[in-house]
């Protein structure tokens, strides 16, 4: 099952919503339903979606100011605890992902500025000390906008405030121990957050505080799986050792070479040797299912699949083995000669002996 979709594309940006934002939606506007009627029902939505476009303006801060330093993002996700802008990499200079981090919260209290500033113009009762949810829906989006800016300031890494405070720290001590501090700081504030979500019955405290526990984990194993593979070139991580399968073989054939050896993915060939696309255990299985024994090869493989070269960096060679969700991608020369594979599973047993050996 698909968790995001894709619901639009802003320069560049896919903008996704997680099916637990679709369910929060739902909740609030029952909520509405259950206190006033449909039409309550219908404003208690649009009130939350108006939240979540001030939400994905905050995000666009980030990634506006990401691209003036060459990062790109390829998606927002919508999460029943905000947005998360995905940047293809971390900046270069902790000076940078400073002003990354800040930009979004300097977006938030844009809005917050123009909307009180509306409220004021039109007459309407615009004392901060005074606005709650509970009043118009201007002053809704006020309250909120300010309790966002508040929130995302707040030092647990991965949220913008964390963020603020791994740059600084990495201007110090370099990225790899600032991300360790600011990452356990973050979960040490996850885990009293949650706590004190359980003791006051405050779910949505709860689901925020597990987000950041699992967000501040996901980024420190990130730099630390960069810092481990900081030098490195395909040529040092791909297997050599590996066996190809000819493109009109048929799917009997391949359950031999598959039951044979230890070799998951095979890398499909012409009769000339040039690589024709790969094929998965998956792909095997469901062409047996689908097609039967008899059935080639290539009826069955995925194709169009991107190759590396060997000289390759560690961290562009991991990042297009994840964009192809293939589980190996084919290593060829510039020749077009077929030299090694590049999976995952070799890439973190190489990881894992270089930490051994540091």
């Amino acid at each position: 099952m698909r968790w995001s979709y894709r619901i639009a594309t802003i320069a560049g940006t896919d903008i996704k919503v997680h099916v637990t934002f679709l369910l929060l939606v739902g909740w609030w506007a029952l909520i509405g339903y259950s206190q006033a009627g449909p039409a309550a029902a219908l404003t208690s939505a649009l009130a939350l979606l108006a939240l979540f476009a001030c939400v994905v303006l905050h995000e666009f801060g980030h990634i506006l100011m990401a691209r003036r330093f060459g990062v790109r993002t390829p998606d927002v996700i919508l999460l029943p605890i905000g947005g998360v802008a995905r940047l293809e990499r971390i900046p270069d200079e902790p000076r940078q992902e400073l002003l990354i981090a800040l930009a979004g919260p300097a977006v938030t209290l844009a809005i917050a500025v123009v909307l009180f500033l509306v409220l004021r113009l039109s007459g309407s009762n615009a004392d901060v000390s005074e606005l709650s949810e509970h009043q118009p829906f201007l002053a809704f989006l006020v309250t909120v906008n300010i309790y966002l800016l508040l929130f995302n300031l707040i030092p647990a890494f991965p949220m913008d405030g964390g963020r603020v405070l791994r740059a600084l720290l990495a201007s110090r001590m370099g990225l790899l121990r600032g991300t360790r501090i600011a990452a356990t700081l973050g979960q040490t504030l996850a885990v009293v957050g949650g706590l004190y979500g359980l003791t006051r019955s405050e779910p949505l405290l709860v689901l925020v505080a597990f987000f950041v526990f699992l967000g501040a984990n996901a980024e420190a194993a990130a730099v630390e799986t960069r810092a481990a593979g900081e030098g490195l070139q395909v040529r040092q991580m791909m297997v050599t050792d590996f066996r190809t399968v000819p493109v009109h073989a048929s799917l009997n054939q391949a359950v031999d070479l598959l039951l044979s050896g230890e070799q998951r993915e095979f890398p499909v060939v012409d009769n000339l040797g040039r690589t024709e696309g790969i094929l998965t255990r998956d792909n095997l299985i469901r062409g047996l299912s689908q097609h039967g024994p008899e059935a080639t090869v290539a009826e069955v493989m995925t194709t169009n699949v991107p190759t590396v070269p060997p000289t390759l960096g560690f961290q562009e060679a991991l990042d297009r083995l994840r964009a192809s969700r293939l589980p190996a991608l084919p290593v060829v020369e510039f020749g077009g000669a077929l030299v090694g594979l590049l999976t995952l599973d070799n890439i973190t047993d190489l990881l894992l002996v270089r930490r051994a050996q540091r």
